[in-house]
């Protein structure tokens, strides 16, 4: 007579049972962490945060209000030691008009190798506006250059001044940049026989030009001969040029992932 049946071995189907069990786990902890990557906060490379900073200064000539980008009134100093007395004499510049948006070839005027260099360096367009000092007897004109990109900005700012123009910035060793006439106002007769030193600064991928002369309407004379004069007219260009040109220039905040404060 023959015993009773075998048992079955479960014992070894535990082992299979633990694998399938655990690969199981492992297919939930990938799936969990896939999800919650998708629903963490986007994290930008640093490549990325660069391209996007350097995107953010390169709109600003779209986004900033033109009233903004030229204020209506520019405090300038001359430094005391360089007038022969103590502290710095304060003092400001107005606004007399805005231009409209030019080319790069017309703003940059009767200056050929300047309208070759801006056009080298993938200059937009440029924007004007001109000023005139607290007397009255001195005028200017200011435009930002749209280039395209800080290296371009550098450069050209380089061979403009033969050396460093970033922060203060330097005279130019070129008049550059056509001015713009304001009727019926201290500036009615500034035009491009009437410029008579220009300042230059490099702001992240813009370049800022200012370029000054007298109310008067005289044609252009050595100002260099006379210290007080060529003192306070190239304060007036580094002031104006250097307070349109330090927003612009400004390092961009620092990139914000959607749905977060940052990343």
């Amino acid at each position: 007579m023959p015993g009773p049946p075998p048992r079955p071995r479960r014992r070894r189907r535990l082992p299979w049972l633990a694998l399938l069990a655990l690969l199981g786990l492992c297919g939930l902890a990938a799936a969990a962490d896939g999800i919650s990557n998708q629903l963490l906060p986007r994290r930008f490379t640093a490549a990325q945060k660069v391209r996007i900073e350097a995107w953010d200064i390169a709109q600003r000539w779209r986004t900033t209000p033109k009233t903004r980008l030229f204020p209506a009134k520019v405090r300038y100093q001359l430094v005391g030691e360089q007038i022969g007395a103590p502290g710095a004499l304060l003092l400001m510049a107005r606004r007399l008009g805005i231009a409209r948006q030019a080319t790069c070839a017309s703003a940059a005027g009767t200056g050929g190798s300047l309208i070759g260099l801006l056009d080298h360096d993938g200059c937009q367009a440029v924007l004007r506006a001109t000023y005139t000092d607290a007397t009255s007897s001195m005028v200017l004109t200011v435009g930002v250059a749209v280039l395209g990109s800080e290296n371009n900005a550098v450069s050209a700012a380089h061979f403009l001044t033969g050396g460093v123009a970033e922060g203060q910035g330097a005279v130019a060793r070129g008049l550059a940049l056509r001015p713009v006439r304001v009727p019926d106002t201290p500036a009615a007769a500034f035009g491009v026989r009437q410029r008579q030193i220009a300042w230059v600064v490099g702001a992240g991928s813009y370049l800022v030009v200012a370029t000054a002369g007298f109310a008067d309407g005289r044609p252009r004379v050595p100002v260099t001969s006379d210290s007080y004069i060529y003192l306070e007219m190239s304060s007036l260009a580094r002031g104006v040029a250097v307070d349109i040109a330090t927003p612009l220039g400004a390092p961009a905040p620092a990139p914000h992932c959607p749905g977060s404060p940052g990343c």
